[in-house]
């Protein structure tokens, strides 16, 4: 028997500076047998309690193509409901294949196998192209192996691939691949893949290759590391001698990679042809970072360039002219945004999506108001036009056509974790604007992305919480929902055995500042109790913690079985709700953003159900700073921390994520702050309390050096500390490590706790 979704209203003790608020994340239990079981440690590292989604490609505008469990690939055609298998899983399992990617005229079929990680995004891997026409797999002129990326031109079946830092082009499955480039070499010249600091903090992802739209052209980025720093490193492994692991890594005021953005013609195999693109004189003389490539037609493409200070951003529109058989990108098609107040875009600068006329386009920037709202955008910035506005933020455009553009924002109910789907008419004056999702599951389903078809004749849902995630078909049309395709029944049924804790967001209101926290309540609770508080924190500028989204693992554990309180705050510095919030900590990390976690500990114990001497905190990466930082200043409500792979000293860190948020440092710019922003210089303050400091010894993105420096800092003030390091591994502490971790993690806690 199951019992209804059990919803906690404000029963948190409300002070004068809180306002309690009733979206209330949940998680449910039921009973079995009578009794309920708690959620135990080993239960929060169990895949028992993963949730699963439907992942699928619209490859038309009512088909979509899609992996079974079974290994089977189909296409389902939305409109007729039939299902037709184009590779059976026999096929897929012999080469064992975990991926796939259908060329756009569906005749061939690429498999990926091997898969071997590098860095966050980065991996090799190999691939076998099956040919579906005629069933069968290409066995003339094979694909090497350790291709770091491949992608089938837009149209047709041409295929792009880069092996060893070189970009090789195949006109025809089964034919002799073409070297469009013969000068990359292992870290130093990168062609059409990203280095490390560009693929962590710039482009996001593993490629720096884009095709024209009917495969006329192909551009890609040259990264030349020749003359950037190297940061070495020890991996152990099980030889007799460690092995030196080296990477090109630029740190803060650091010489940086040089930049080249390159255009191919490759229409024609006998004339191929390459252009490099000249950089905006505004930026060509100086320090300068390639930002994206937006393809608009074969002959037109935009190119976003930012200076060193990630202040401005330069969209350049570039065209092939045919009779000089060259790219010209004119003055007059570049496009400024300037921020006055700090860095452009949230994280990353934000993408142009253009429109039918292929030169005008919408983009996500900040209004006069500081909220980042959409504008049409023709002649410059200056004159670009809101076509959304208030008090929240626009979080991403979907698809624009001539109808309409279809974006996903925080403005439904004033709340900035949410994201709800919008469509918003652009015929007529009216531009009358829809919620698809704000009045369907309102509790169960706050936070929404969304894939749709070609032009938005149907579309897909992920509802991804407060509840259970579920996936939904919809009709564009009328919104009408078609079937639901994934909601997670058998996860639902697993949880309603358990005694499960309650999830709650709110917010705190404090001269003129708005605090949102979430918390995670443990089962029964009763705001007479006092309990233990662990805060989680991450903290880090442009990010966001609390959101409504499901969630099951360590703190459910932590809440429903060790009865902690475990909490989150977005302060200063977090994401979408304004420039003035997130340019809190511009030029100053470690400053605000640390306060504000002191201050959202002492108002939770002011809510009065906070044991005050038993408050812990801990964080990863940026949260691992942050905790470090909070610890030091007193009088300190918080006496314990645990910090996992910190930073410790910013000048340690990646030159495009520090100097976005703390400029160089020099004494000229802002070499003050980076000084006072350390955690060494904080080490006689941590005499008087419990501290934990972890990393993994092969971290390629916060270098084992960071917590190194933090222990020796620590040894040197004579202050006693507990340390784990964990051998080869990487930022993300995984595999049978990251069980270790959360081991030890809990006994020290819990020993604080003295639970």
């Amino acid at each position: 028997m199951k019992t209804p979704v059990k919803i906690l209203f404000g029963v948190l003790a409300a002070t004068v500076v809180t306002l309690l608020i009733v979206t209330v994340v949940l998680v449910t239990s039921g009973f079995s047998n009578g009794e309920l079981k708690a959620f135990s440690f080993d239960d929060a590292f169990s895949h028992n309690f993963s949730y699963q989604l439907y992942h699928h490609l619209w490859i038309s505008e009512n088909e979509y193509i899609r992996k079974t469990s079974e290994n089977n690939l189909i296409v389902y055609n939305v409109e007729t409901g039939e299902t037709s298998v184009i590779l059976g899983n026999a096929s897929f399992n012999s080469v064992n294949a975990t991926n796939y990617i259908i060329s756009s005229d569906r005749k061939f079929l690429l498999l990926e196998s091997n898969y071997k990680k590098q860095w966050r995004y980065s991996y090799t891997a190999s691939y076998h192209i099956y040919d579906i026409e005629n069933g069968r797999f290409v066995t003339e002129n094979e694909l090497p192996p350790n291709i770091q990326y491949i992608y089938w031109a837009p149209k047709g079946h041409k295929l792009v691939y880069v092996l060893d830092n070189n970009i090789y082009l195949v006109y025809e499955p089964g034919q002799t691949a073409v070297a469009l480039t013969n000068d990359g070499k292992e870290n130093e010249i990168y062609n059409g893949i990203p280095d490390w600091v560009y693929e962590e903090l710039m482009l996001g992802g593993k490629y720096a290759t884009w095709w024209s739209p009917n495969g006329k052209f192909i551009a890609y980025v040259q990264f030349n590391d020749t003359e950037v720093p190297t940061i070495e490193y020890s991996f152990y492994g099980e030889d007799q001698y460690p092995r030196t692991m080296a990477i090109p890594y630029p740190k803060a005021g650091m010489k940086n990679p040089t930049v080249n953005l390159f255009i191919v013609k490759v229409d024609d195999p006998d004339s191929i042809s390459t252009e490099l693109i000249q950089v905006p004189s505004l930026l060509a003389s100086s320090d300068y970072y390639f930002s994206w490539v937006t393809w608009v037609l074969d002959e037109r493409l935009s190119v976003q360039w930012l200076p060193r200070s990630q202040n401005i951003s330069v969209i350049s529109i570039c065209d092939f002219k045919k009779s000089s058989n060259t790219w010209v990108c004119p003055k007059n098609r570049e496009h400024f945004d300037i921020s006055e107040t700090g860095w452009i875009g949230v994280f990353f600068p934000p993408l142009p999506v253009f429109t039918s006329d292929n030169l005008s386009y919408y983009q996500i920037i900040s209004d006069r108001t500081g909220y980042k709202h959409i504008h049409h955008i023709s002649d410059s910035k200056e004159k670009a036009i809101p076509i959304t506005h208030g008090n929240w933020e626009a979080f991403y455009i979907y698809l624009v056509t001539d109808e309409a553009i279809y974006y996903t924002s925080t403005e439904y109910e004033g709340a900035p974790g949410r994201r709800h789907i919008y469509r918003i008419g652009l015929q007529g004056h009216l531009r009358e604007k829809q919620c698809f999702t704000c009045n369907i599951r309102k509790e169960r389903c706050q936070y929404y992305t969304a894939r749709f078809s070609h032009k938005a004749k149907y579309y897909t849902l992920y509802c991804y919480g407060p509840g259970l995630p579920i996936v939904t078909l919809h009709e564009g049309s009328n919104n009408r929902e078609i079937r639901i395709l994934e909601d997670n029944a058998d996860l639902e049924a697993t949880l309603h055995n358990f005694e499960m804790p309650s999830e709650k967001i709110g917010k705190i209101v404090q001269d003129d500042k708005t605090f949102w926290y979430k918390m995670t309540l443990p089962p029964h609770f009763n705001a007479r109790k006092k309990y233990p508080l662990l805060i989680y924190v991450y903290g880090g500028p442009s990010s966001q913690e609390v959101k409504p989204s499901f969630s099951v693992g360590y703190s459910t554990y932590l809440a429903s079985t060790e009865g902690i309180i475990v909490a989150s705050l977005d302060g200063r510095g977090t994401a979408y709700q304004g420039v003035i919030v997130m340019h809190a900590i511009n030029n100053r990390l470690g400053t605000v953003a640390v306060e504000d976690q002191i201050f959202a500990a002492r108002k939770f114990i002011a809510m009065g159900f906070i044991d005050e001497k038993r408050i812990a905190i801990w964080g990863w990466s940026y949260g691992g700073y942050v905790t470090s930082m909070v610890l030091g200043p007193r009088p300190r409500p918080v006496k314990c921390g645990m910090t996992l792979p910190p930073v410790s000293n910013w000048e340690y860190y990646a030159s495009i994520y520090t100097e976005r948020y703390m400029g160089l440092p020099t004494k000229s710019d802002n070499l003050e702050n980076y000084k006072n922003s350390t955690v060494m210089t904080r080490a006689e303050q941590f005499r008087k309390v419990d501290y934990l400091l972890v990393h993994g010894t092969a971290d390629d993105n916060v270098h084992f050096q960071q917590a190194a420096q933090i222990s020796k800092a620590l040894v040197e003030a004579q202050v006693d500390f507990q340390a784990m390091w964990y051998t080869d591994k990487d930022h993300s502490i995984s595999g049978s490590a990251k069980k270790h971790l959360f081991t030890h993690m809990t006994h020290f806690l819990k020993n604080w706790f003295n639970l």
